[in-house]
């Protein structure tokens, strides 16, 4: 797939992605000088010794094990506003930031651009210009090692290079940077600007050779890259693992006219090869994982600091990896959690009492694993213990797709460390069970006397993660022979934990049955044991009580909000339904681009002209979390059944995927036609002899996949 734009960026925008994991690039084109912004993934602020030197300071103000044990005593007591006073003491500083590196400037003379093609299969950006009668092509690309601009035509040019951090030296074109070794978020009013010192160094060297066609090649090492030795994935293969089509492709997509027109099923099939495009560019083994703004970001000063958020961002962003063939672009998150193992248990030991790992609402490239908020956090966000439980949900997909030893290993100490903090977290609740405590779902409120209240126990969200990696840590067990004497912990555990509430016929997001201060609140949170989780399916009680939920938060939102919703819909087979939300999604933003919307979701978002998905500010977990959404439109194998087709929208009535992944070790081909549909299963990895139940239109067939497997069926469209 080839998407156009008939004319050069005027603003960033506007710019085309590039990037091969570690160097990314947003290309501008036109003639004159133009602009290249270049990111490294490795350039972060801050410092490999931050996360223990800011738990020692959290430490050293009293929070600890004791003052845990007075909070949990206030929130059991009902005293909220003592529990959330002695709660701010356990936040520490920020995580740090995701920072732009250089700009690269090309000058030529000016001329007209016949615009731009970004060819998804290549990632290289193609521009035709005219210049004083010349025909000039360039061509931007990231190679497995450098950024490359490639230029023919016999025309004068000019290079340089120019960076909004701190500068060091310069030789020629060779440019020596310093990075920040702290910084904040931008909403943040105690923190002026990122503060140099003892921050790492960053080192740029552009060279070019002239002539009529020449090539510049930029490179970049920083002294804070921290993610080595290993290699990077070849672009062409990675997207040519998986594709989806609904209804029929052109050659090439004029980006404005899809933007403005009404074909909504090449709309959903730009948007799923174009997050998987941007997963391929922004996440290879070798460099860190796709921050909330992927590989791309021109501020010092970002949106929430452009770091990993995880209660909700991080892991949409890689949803699709699995089911669309890039599991090798998992890697680098997985690298994460081996890297917050590390740093969440020195935080769990040390400020909670308990074994195993945590990790809190944000992380970032040097494992941070602590609360942030600077004493002023609202725990509503803050204070939430459960970011490790759910981010190391991937490490489990991981396996669960391949079903191969060496990912068994891989996943096995992650869950058994997060299984370990878990069991020391519980409490016994007042009736008996095991809780949480103190709990939030994140970034929502509940009503107590009319007053907003964030802090309770065992919130929905908890339980259901508690309850996953209990059961996941017993399966690897199993899967693998382990006698571990934790698993008769998680065993004693798991029936002691809170059952899944249901009030009012809706599936309930706090244990009690609070009135919520925003019934059609942005997050999603209780939801999860829907998706991604499948722990609820639709046409049981529970899926019931989650579609209520569904009707009464409604549609509109932000990029992200909306792809989670649209996943939840698929799962529980309302494809109408994923269909009006992805027409709400992919409506062009109109709005202020550089303002930040308020976070609270009362202004919709949309796609900004180079097709990336903003509330605003942008965020690329909309882009990616629509593709994992598009997926599970096609095939789900959450339940041990390789469902097909179970949430089409009606009227999509053609279409094909080629490459698709099941749990198991399965790839799936399908194509449809007017209710007519061919499936395809091949095996890739796991156990040949398993029986594979293929779900087409509710009638379920079951086969031996060794080889290749051809299932017919019919659908009603």
């Amino acid at each position: 797939m080839r998407l156009h734009w008939p004319a050069a960026a005027q603003e960033w925008t506007e710019a085309l992605p590039v990037g091969n994991g570690r160097l990314g690039a947003m290309v501008f084109g036109g003639a004159g000088r133009s602009r290249v912004q270049v990111n490294d993934a490795t350039v972060w602020s801050g410092t490999q010794d931050g996360p223990s030197r800011a738990l020692a300071g959290v430490l050293a103000t009293g929070a600890g094990p004791e003052r845990l044990a007075q909070v949990r005593e206030a929130i059991f007591g009902g005293d909220l506003e003592r529990a959330t006073s002695l709660l701010m003491s356990f936040e520490g500083p920020y995580s740090q930031t995701f920072l732009s590196y250089v700009d690269l400037w090309i000058t030529l003379p000016e001329g007209e651009s016949h615009g731009r093609t970004l060819d998804l299969a290549t990632g290289v950006v193609t521009e035709r210009l005219t210049i004083d009668g010349v025909e000039v092509t360039r061509r931007v690309w990231a190679s497995e090692t450098a950024l490359c601009v490639e230029i023919t035509g016999a025309v004068p040019s000019e290079v340089d290079v120019s960076t909004p951090l701190r500068e060091i030296s310069r030789d020629g074109l060779d440019v020596v940077v310093e990075i920040p070794a702290d910084s904040a978020p931008r909403h943040e009013p105690q923190v002026d600007a990122p503060v140099y010192g003892n921050g790492g160094r960053g080192s740029v060297t552009v060279k070019i050779t002239e002539g009529e066609r020449w090539l510049l090649t930029l490179t970049s090492s920083t002294t804070a890259q921290t993610w080595q030795g290993r290699r990077h994935g070849n672009h062409m293969t990675l997207m040519d693992a998986c594709e989806v089509r609904f209804g029929d492709l052109p050659e090439v997509v004029d980006v404005p006219e899809l933007l403005a027109g009404k074909d909504e099923q090449l709309i959903a099939s730009v948007l799923f090869a174009y997050g998987r495009y941007l997963l391929v560019s922004s996440s290879r083994p070798g460099a860190p994982p796709a921050n909330l703004q992927g590989l791309w970001n021109a501020d010092l000063r970002p949106a929430w600091s452009s770091n990993y958020t995880i209660n909700i961002n991080t892991q949409m962003n890689y949803w699709a990896a699995e089911v669309t063939g890039l599991a090798e672009c998992h890697d680098p998150l997985l690298e994460l959690l081996e890297k917050l193992a590390v740093t969440g248990a020195d935080v769990a030991s040390q400020l909670y009492g308990a074994r195993g790992w945590v990790a809190h609402h944000n992380t970032d490239a040097w494992g941070w694993a602590l609360p942030v908020g600077m004493g002023h956090g609202a725990p509503s966000w803050a204070i939430w213990q459960m970011g490790g439980a759910w981010l190391v949900q991937h490490a489990w997909d991981h396996y669960d797709f391949a079903r191969t030893w060496s990912t068994l290993e891989r996943a096995w100490p992650l869950l058994r460390g997060c299984a370990e903090f878990c069991l020391d977290w519980l409490v016994e609740g007042p009736d008996g069970y095991l809780d949480t405590c103190p709990s939030t779902s994140p970034e929502n409120w509940f009503l107590v006397d009319g007053e907003p209240q964030a802090l309770t126990w065992s919130v929905t969200m908890d339980v259901v993660l508690i309850r996953a990696v209990f059961e996941r840590t017993l399966a690897l067990a199993l899967a693998s022979g382990r006698a571990d004497p934790l698993l008769a912990e998680i065993s004693a555990a798991l029936p002691r934990l809170r059952p899944v509430p249901v009030f009012g016929g809706r599936l309930g997001e706090w244990a009690g049955d609070f009135v919520e201060e925003d019934a059609t609140h942005r997050h999603m949170s209780h939801m999860v044991s829907v998706y991604p989780l499948g722990q609820i399916v639709a046409g049981t009680p529970l899926g019931d009580a989650a579609f209520e939920v569904l009707h009464r938060r409604g549609n509109g939102a932000m990029g992200w909000s909306w792809a989670w919703k649209m996943a939840l819909r698929a799962r529980l087979g309302d494809g109408d339904t994923v269909r009006s939300l992805l027409l709400e999604a992919s409506q062009p933003f109109t709005g202020d681009r550089h303002r930040d919307a308020p976070v609270d979701g009362s202004e919709w978002g949309g796609l900004l002209p180079n097709l990336f998905s903003t509330h605003p500010p942008f965020q690329i977990d909309g882009n990616y979390g629509f593709t994992a959404a598009l997926a599970e439109v096609v095939v789900q194998s959450h339940t041990g059944v390789v469902d097909v087709l179970p949430a089409l929208p009606s009227g999509w009535s053609t279409g094909a995927a080629r490459g698709l992944r099941c749990r198991g070790g399965l790839s799936i081909d399908v194509t449809w036609d007017d209710g007519d549909v061919t499936v395809r299963l091949r095996r890739i990895s796991g156990d040949a002899a398993e029986f594979v139940p293929v779900s087409i239109g509710g009638e379920v067939t079951e086969v031996v996949v060794s080889d290749v497997v051809e299932v017919r069926g019919r659908i009603s469209c």
